[in-house]
């Protein structure tokens, strides 16, 4: 793909995300969801293989779906109460209807499916855009008709999304598919904590996303895409390797690291609101997360490829990719919560 095109693409993407941040009319909101699936949908099949072909077409017909109920959703409302603005209260179907859709679109459990076969089909690239800017337009609807949605059905779908994030990357090898299933169990913890209190879920989408950003940019500088790929990273770059296991025991919510205050502070309020049972079981769940964390770090720090006559080491040229990159991401994702004492006072 020509710079041009993809410039034109990338900026495509960035202003339908805009447009459905500021917008307070349905179909503006609408059609900015609209203008970032068809922008995206390029940027997947640019591989020309099958496989990354399957990828796009699936995220389209997923994100369609999701857009389609959205609009409908958005014209019942207009239909009975006569406004078509975001802010207003929504009739009850309406409201069931834009919590399925906006589920879809952020890829929550039970409608997960779509996203760790998208992931797997497109780059490193794509899926880190995938994973990070694709969500903010879903979660900026979230935040601007938080009070018209179903909280049973989002602590239920945060639940069982942190549980099946667990779960489903315990058996996993391809380091893609491990970030899908991370990405899934912190998108549950956001659904859950976003029905109560709604200053802790922006926190918590901004560490994530900066968590994710310095994983990504690891995986993407190392040329990692399976576990074993990661057990020679550090003929790369010892360096790397080092900030490659913080980033992601950071995103395993071990203390004392970035990724543990947004949880801190999560399991805490919802004990305060009374769900003693379900924080249990998604601090429980997290322990599944952090033992796949725990296993691509082992890799990459702690052990050897096996070493034959044979072995072909990564060599140690120049970075195509720009290592500036992950400086500010992995230093926030590391050290954030180790400073806070220093930064308050």
């Amino acid at each position: 793909m020509s710079p041009t095109i993809y410039t034109i693409i990338l900026s495509s993407l960035a202003t339908g995300t805009i447009i459905t941040m500021t917008s307070h009319h349905w179909l503006m909101a609408w059609v900015g969801l609209e203008m970032n699936t068809l922008a995206i949908i390029p940027i997947i099949s640019t591989m020309h293989h099958p496989r990354s072909t399957e990828a796009a077409t699936k995220y389209f017909l997923t994100q369609a779906a999701a857009s389609a109920l959205i609009l409908f959703s958005s014209m019942t409302n207009a239909w009975s109460s006569g406004s078509w603005d975001i802010t207003q209260t929504l009739t009850s179907p309406s409201h069931i209807l834009l919590t399925m859709a906006l589920a879809m679109k952020l890829g929550l459990a039970p409608v997960h499916f779509w996203l760790p076969e998208v992931i797997q089909g497109s780059t490193m690239t794509t899926a880190f855009i995938i994973t990070t800017w694709q969500k903010l337009a879903p979660m900026s609807l979230i935040f601007l008709t938080m009070n018209n949605l179903s909280t049973t059905i989002f602590l239920l779908m945060g639940l069982l999304s942190s549980l099946i994030g667990g779960w489903g990357g315990l058996n996993q090898t391809q380091t893609r598919k491990i970030m899908a299933y991370s990405s899934i169990a912190h998108l549950g913890w956001m659904a859950t904590v976003s029905s109560i209190m709604t200053n802790i879920l922006i926190m918590n989408l901004l560490i994530y996303l900066v968590m994710t950003t310095s994983v990504f940019f690891s995986l993407i500088i190392s040329k990692s895409k399976t576990i074993q790929d990661t057990a020679s990273t550090w003929t790369l770059s010892p360096t790397l390797t080092i900030i490659m296991m913080l980033s992601l025991l950071s995103l395993g919510f071990l203390p004392p690291l970035t990724g543990f205050v947004p949880k801190w502070l999560e399991m805490e309020e919802l004990i305060l609101q009374g769900f003693n049972f379900m924080t249990t079981m998604m601090a429980l769940s997290s322990l599944l997360s952090l033992f796949f964390y725990l296993r691509l770090a082992y890799t990459t720090t702690l052990t050897l490829s096996p070493n034959t006559t044979q072995t072909k080491f990564k060599w140690r040229f120049y970075p195509n990719t720009s290592a500036v990159l992950l400086s500010m991401p992995a230093t926030v994702s590391i050290f954030l919560l180790p400073l806070t004492p220093l930064i308050i006072l």
